[in-house]
């Protein structure tokens, strides 16, 4: 009987607490931190979220979850509704196209139920034995995150290197796998990014990083020997570079390459003789960024030298001196070449032009080009995995905002093409019942800003149509105009969807990026507020019904434009927002912060503090009426670390002046990615688009 009481009176507490909370979202104390600079005088009352090891910020975190859940309660039927039709769309069994490299097809497959997805391979034929070389699946069960970043297979197919992550704060560990037995290797490297095996098969490069999540150093390895005999053949001392290690597609080479957002330099190691030292390609020089490729005797650079949107060159490897460039394709005003693959007889060109993208395809035998040509005027091409150096066939990956992912196979010579693959959406998918399109809003200062949009035919476009924006505006990123499958669910409910493809992104070239960065950020945020406001104006939707969301880069951007213009949104999701702009670039501990100088400015100089703080998000916080806003975070994350968010929270809270509701969701397993397996993703999906939909009164 007693036992009986006490289940009542918890069960009572519990709804009372219940109750409680859903009426006061949790408070959190002030505790002012004074710092000075320039002259100036900032209070951070919040200062004390950023202990994670601290019992009180758990608990607050833990707080704000109990509160966006109880918020959020009324969705729960929707959010599984939102789930189940996701989840019936999808090809939970399935199999991606094979790839051959040195003697195997390699492949990735599904099963349905499993979080992961199956790495295998055939020897010599696709009608050969399956091995499954690497099942993330079986390697995830002791842990509630699992991610598998690098992976490469020696040149012989005897041993494989990966990295993988198991708490989402990016702390990537090696591994190696002898591939005939299955065993791991014992020797296990930490902190490790980039991979790269020598042609021998035993000697394999890797990349260190160090406390602030830097890649700064390059070692060698030699299989069966302690990690601690592991050779240092290269070391970026200077906190703006990063390093990178790769294998060419020829193997002749090992690259690494020591970048900043401006400035890069290269050197290269024989892959056939890896005890070699490294050798300069071209020393770095301010505001030069290239790119080295290799073909025959030549190294082939892409180059912004006298090159704004960038030219390709060639020069013999022996000789790489600026003085003996050979010009390949020149600069073009307008045209940007943002990137090459090589292969022994062709090499292939990826160009954006109007926030188009192309493919060039060059013949090296011949000396001469061709377009590869796409059925829809506005599309995304990705090139696919592409192993072999000797061939004609060149695999990408086309689609659009109604085309779902395609597969193709194009041969270079003949110039025809082969669908190997596109995927399915279950449940009877017809592209003709969607519409796409691609307008523009003017900027402030006359810019035509590209918007596109998909929305399901017939929507009335008089301003009541429930209109969902999203942007992202940074590092030269370009948003893409892909499929989702997932999407569905919000355009069957007569949502129209829209990505603003804003200044600081590269949606438009070279030049679109920088008009979007250091002192010119703030195009950015009135890019996507003429975005909205043209939206609006061409009645495509009304305030009312406006929703917008942007993660990372692109959650400064949301809080960005809801501080400029707190009154032209219903509601904001901010995912990851780097909302603490101001006090995380004053912090070089933190992961990126002195390499990212380059894109947003150095604080330290009072130029740039001062115009960084005229538009963070959390400096500018004031007393006003705000939309209604989901900010998300990982607890783990080391790129946009939680406290930002939970901050900018607690103090939009505490200065709102209306009754619309702030939520905070905490992933306390995850980071900047949120979760690993692929249906919590989706539930994470169905979450988002519950919270959407419950804006515009849609509980179906």
């Amino acid at each position: 009987m007693k036992k009986l009481i006490l289940i009542l009176i918890t069960t009572i507490l519990q709804l009372v607490n219940a109750q409680d909370i859903i009426i006061n979202p949790p408070i959190a104390k002030k505790i002012p931190k004074i710092d000075t600079l320039h002259g100036d005088i900032r209070v951070d009352n919040y200062y004390w979220l950023r202990d994670r090891t601290n019992p009180d910020v758990i608990k607050y975190l833990e707080a704000e979850n109990a509160y966006t859940d109880a918020m959020m309660k009324h969705t729960e039927a929707l959010q599984e509704s939102l789930y189940n039709e996701m989840l019936s769309r999808i090809k939970e069994t399935d199999e991606d196209p094979p790839y051959k490299e040195g003697g195997y097809f390699y492949y990735t497959r599904t099963e349905k139920g499993k979080q992961y997805p199956i790495y295998c391979r055939k020897k010599g034929s696709l009608n050969a034995k399956e091995e499954i070389y690497l099942d993330p699946n079986e390697m995830a069960k002791p842990y509630n995150y699992f991610v598998v970043a690098a992976r490469e297979v020696s040149p012989d197919g005897k041993l494989l290197a990966f990295t993988i992550d198991t708490s989402g704060a990016e702390n990537y560990i090696l591994n190696i796998k002898d591939l005939t037995s299955g065993k791991i290797l014992r020797n296990k490297i930490p902190n490790v990014s980039d991979i790269a095996w020598a042609s021998d098969n035993k000697t394999l490069f890797y990349t260190k990083e160090d406390a602030a999540h830097r890649p700064y150093q390059v070692y060698k390895h030699q299989i069966g020997t302690d990690i601690s005999k592991d050779d240092l053949i290269f070391e970026e001392t200077d906190e703006l570079f990063t390093v990178s290690v790769e294998r060419a597609r020829s193997g002749k080479y090992i690259f690494i390459n020591s970048s900043a957002s401006n400035s890069d330099e290269w050197y290269y190691v024989p892959a056939n003789n890896p005890n070699a030292r490294a050798n300069l390609i071209i020393k770095r020089t301010p505001e030069h960024e290239y790119t080295v490729y290799d073909w025959e005797d030549y190294f082939y650079i892409r180059t912004n030298k006298d090159a704004k949107t960038f030219k390709l060159v060639r020069v013999l490897v022996n000789q790489p001196d600026k003085e003996k460039w050979e010009e390949v394709i020149p600069y073009r005003e307008g045209i940007t070449i943002e990137g090459a693959d090589f292969f022994k007889n062709y090499f292939v060109v990826y160009e954006r032009e109007k926030g188009i993208q192309r493919i060039r395809v060059n013949d090296l035998i011949k000396n001469a080009h061709h377009y590869i040509e796409f059925p829809e005027p506005v599309y995304s091409v990705f090139p696919g995995t592409n192993k072999i150096y000797d061939t004609k066939i060149f695999r990408f990956n086309y689609q659009s905002l109604t085309t779902p992912p395609s597969i193709y196979d194009y041969n270079l010579e003949t110039r025809t093409r082969i669908l190997i693959k596109q995927q399915e959406v279950l449940g009877g998918y017809n592209p003709s019942e969607y519409q796409s399109e691609r307008i523009f809003a003017k900027a402030n200062d006359g810019t035509e800003i590209p918007i596109s949009l998909v929305y399901k035919k017939g929507i009335k476009m008089d301003g009541t149509a429930p209109l969902h924006l999203n942007g992202y505006g940074a590092y030269g990123f370009s948003i893409p105009v892909t499929f989702s499958s997932t999407r569905l669910s919000l355009l069957n409910r007569g949502i129209i969807y829209a990505i603003a493809h804003v200044r600081g992104g590269g949606d438009m070239g070279r030049e679109w990026y920088e008009n979007g960065k250091l002192l010119k950020k703030k195009n950015t945020f009135t890019d996507f507020i003429a975005c909205a406001e043209h939206l609006i104006n061409e009645k495509y939707t009304s305030k009312e019904k406006l929703t917008i969301s942007g993660g990372s880069a692109g959650g400064l951007l949301m809080g960005a434009v809801t501080t400029m213009r707190p009154d032209l949104f219903k509601a904001v999701i901010a995912s990851v927002p780097f909302v603490d702009a101001l006090n995380t670039m004053l912090d070089p501990t933190l992961m990126y912060t002195t390499q990212e100088y380059l894109e947003w400015g150095n604080p330290n100089e009072k130029v740039y503090y001062e115009y960084m703080k005229s538009y963070d998000p959390y400096t500018n916080v004031k007393a006003t009426d705000y939309p209604n806003i989901l900010v998300k975070v990982g607890f783990n994350d080391p790129r946009v670390n939680y406290w930002e968010g939970a901050k900018w929270v607690a103090k939009l809270r505490a200065s709102k002046t209306d009754n619309n509701i702030i939520l905070l969701k905490v992933n306390m397993g995850a980071g900047h990615a949120g979760s690993s397996g692929r249906y919590e993703k989706l539930r994470e999906i169905a979450f988002d688009y519950a919270y959407i939909l419950s804006q515009y009164g849609i509980e179906k």
